[in-house]
């Protein structure tokens, strides 16, 4: 892949986003990479990168053993704990997503220097990449991990869960496939309970909030959030 088709790629959700209607739940900043993110995303991109193809591909496709489950992340951030989960979870493959560029070239540094094959990264919109590459009934599960809250209520249809979004994700499930949400936010834990629940293709695998999965480590972020007495709540919900 030629350097000017990698930045095309990496670039083609700022090219499209005045083009895809909707209300994105994200905002692009700090895209401007120094010399060294330059080498990396050069080197690593064509292997460990997809770029968005209006087109459905089966999700086990684009790993080396596409016989492993596929889970999709949305919003790594900075791709701390995707790293820490795809390594000890090699059982798995890892689709994630994230706009943030600075996160997106950090992840995949660290993803071509170890030379995971259990992940692949996408620079593009979440619910684009869902509606137009990803099959119904094909994935195993979804991992969104504190996602923005947009906590001011003039700001809450900006909010990535709503209903409409968690019925595409459960479209999107295999039958006994997962949601697994996290969030320090409590009047958002309160929202993304509610608005699941309401969903009648998947279930809570408990009576209100999920046990912590021992194997999501904790993050910079996550400690932050503890260090100021704020409470962390995880969702788990099932396809029925």
């Amino acid at each position: 892949m030629e350097k000017e088709e990698i930045y095309k790629n990496i670039n083609d959700i700022e090219i499209r986003q005045g083009i895809m209607r909707g209300i994105k739940s994200y905002v692009i900043r700090n895209n401007v990479l120094d010399d060294n993110q330059k080498k990396s995303v050069e080197a690593y991109f064509p292997d460990y990168a997809v770029t968005f193809k209006d087109e459905f591909v089966a999700p086990g496709s684009l790993f080396s053993d596409p016989n492993k489950p596929v889970i999709i992340e949305i919003g790594f951030g900075m791709g701390t704990s995707t790293e820490i989960i795809a390594r000890e979870r090699k059982d798995y493959n890892y689709l994630c997503l994230e706009v943030y560029l600075q996160g997106f070239v950090r992840l995949l540094k660290a993803v071509g220097e170890e030379k995971m094959d259990n992940i692949k990264l996408m620079r593009f919109n979440a619910v684009d990449v869902l509606e137009h590459m990803i099959p119904d009934s094909s994935i195993d599960g979804f991992h969104i991990f504190f996602p923005d809250p947009w906590p001011k209520k003039k700001h809450h249809k900006r909010r990535l869960i709503q209903k409409d979004f968690v019925n595409l994700l459960s479209r999107k499930l295999k039958k006994g496939g997962y949601i697994y949400l996290v969030t320090d936010w409590e009047e958002y834990a309160e929202w993304m309970l509610d608005i699941l629940s309401q969903e009648s293709l998947i279930e809570n695998a408990y009576d209100s909030y999920a046990e912590p999965r021992s194997w999501r480590p904790r993050t910079k972020f996550e400690q932050k959030g503890l260090d100021k007495a704020y409470k962390i709540n995880e969702l788990w919900f099932v396809k029925k």
